[in-house]
């Protein structure tokens, strides 16, 4: 690039010159428009009256301005940035290219060039550049990059057919071949799997997308600062890491019992709708973003659970008015047929009405232009529940219950409810009092033990 001739020539509709970097946002407006246009390039330490003034070049400033850019311009735009010496001072040069998808938004405004302008779109050409752009091919569609028909695992295309006919009442039995099957569900073009195929069906889809796993937290406390308790980095097809992902969860809430308002039963239950997190976890690994490099999380608190995704809803869809527009179309109609989701844009209402029947309160979002949060709210404090923690075993769990029923156990009723020997009962309840769960009373010649919540 013969950037001195460039200079000379003036700006013009495919050159802009920007004197500080401080101009962020009309630079942004530029990129906007270059992308909504012919393309073009940003000099950025250049006046408009075609003077060098240079600009002092930090170790991040390029990393800081394409980071910005990213972050502010939907679709995403990935400029070229490059640092430049004329006259013995540094520009930055910014090419941008003729983005395939139109309309580009820049701070939820799109822009396109006119001369050595950029002038906001109206809303009857945003309509008419998106129906020009519908040609575009979406991640989910894409054939997966140095992937092959051998990295498809049969068993997981037996499990898909499998789960298919119990969820959607479709046979199983096919009188195709498995390839042409692929096929027909969109998996594979010019006999290579698509992204949604490996990620699918694929024996190791991370060979290929690494950032398709899904990490799993349990934090001490309620701070993102504290110790981790337990870890899992969830792996495998993306069924598979949704199943990973339900089981440490279970293993590491807590499990409830409370006494029924009807009877002196007791009943288990965990501090969450199992079901309710299982359809959020669904919903970040199926609507993510999976050109962005992040992975999917999940942080357990004491307080609350947070589940993250790289990207955000679709343009003018919003957690108060969720309708489907989903952003991996395949992916999502390969989890409706096996049944992990039941009907098209309800999920959010389901949440939140399991949470409200749970005692809990509703989860809700946060939002940030480069990833959306769901937070679940645990309400032990506020209800009648009493912890039972999963690492007792059976006959301990059953002592807890019959004392929230009875108020109270002897050892000799200890020894009766579990059918085991004096030592054996000694032993059990010695680790709960040592745990903290219980606390030995006497009255006269009688010792008995009652709830630590209950002293």
């Amino acid at each position: 690039m013969d950037l001195e001739k460039l200079i000379s020539q003036g700006e013009s509709e495919i050159v802009e010159f920007k004197e500080s970097l401080q101009l962020k946002d009309e630079i942004g407006e530029t990129i906007s428009a270059f992308s909504n246009s012919k393309g073009g390039t940003i000099l950025i330490g250049v006046s408009d009256k075609k003077k060098i003034k240079g600009i002092q070049i930090g170790k991040k400033t390029t990393i800081d301005l394409a980071e910005y850019i990213k972050r502010n311009t939907d679709q995403a735009i990935f400029p070229s940035l490059k640092v430049e010496k004329i006259e013995k001072k540094e520009i930055v040069a910014v090419k941008v290219k003729e983005n395939a998808e139109k309309p580009v938004f820049f701070k939820n405004y799109a822009y396109k060039r006119v001369g050595n302008t950029n002038q906001r779109i109206s809303s009857s050409e945003i309509r008419r550049l998106a129906k020009e752009s519908t040609g575009k091919v979406y991640w989910d569609e894409q054939i997966c990059e140095e992937a092959n028909l051998k990295d498809i695992d049969a068993k997981k295309v037996k499990w898909y057919l499998e789960q298919r006919e119990k969820a959607r009442n479709i046979s199983k039995k096919i009188k195709i071949s498995t390839k042409k099957l692929l096929q027909n569900i969109k998996v594979l073009k010019k006999d290579r799997p698509t992204n949604t195929g490996i990620l699918f069906f694929g024996e190791y889809p991370q060979k290929f997308l690494p950032n398709a796993r899904l990490r799993v937290i349990k934090f001490k406390g309620n701070k993102i600062t504290n110790p981790t308790l337990d870890t899992a980095n969830c792996e495998g097809a993306i069924w598979e890491t949704i199943n990973t992902a339900e089981d440490f969860i279970r293993k590491n809430i807590r499990l409830l019992g409370r006494r029924t308002e009807k009877s002196f039963r007791r009943e288990d239950k965990f501090e969450y709708p199992i079901r309710a997190l299982r359809e959020a976890i669904t919903n970040a690994v199926i609507h993510r973003d999976y050109s962005e490099a992040g992975d999917v999380r999940v942080f357990i608190f004491d307080d609350r659970i947070e589940i993250i995704n790289p990207g955000r809803f679709p343009r003018g869809i919003t957690p108060k008015n969720p309708k489907h527009k989903p952003v991996n179309e395949i992916l999502c109609q390969l989890i409706y047929d096996v049944g992990f989701i039941e009907k098209y844009g309800s999920g959010i209402y389901m949440m939140r009405e399991l949470s409200e029947e749970w005692g809990n309160k509703k989860p809700y979002y946060k939002l940030h232009p480069i990833e959306t949060k769901i937070i679940f709210e645990s309400s032990i404090k506020e209800s009648s529940f009493i912890e039972i923690p999963e690492k007792l075993n059976e006959r301990q769990k059953k002592a807890l219950k019959y004392i929230g029923i009875k108020g109270k156990v002897m050892a000799r009723e200890y020894r009766e409810i579990n059918n085991v020997s004096k030592e054996t009962a000694w032993k059990d309840i010695n680790e709960l009092l040592k745990a903290d769960l219980i606390v030995k009373k006497s009255s006269g010649a009688y010792t008995y033990y009652i709830l630590k919540t209950e002293r």
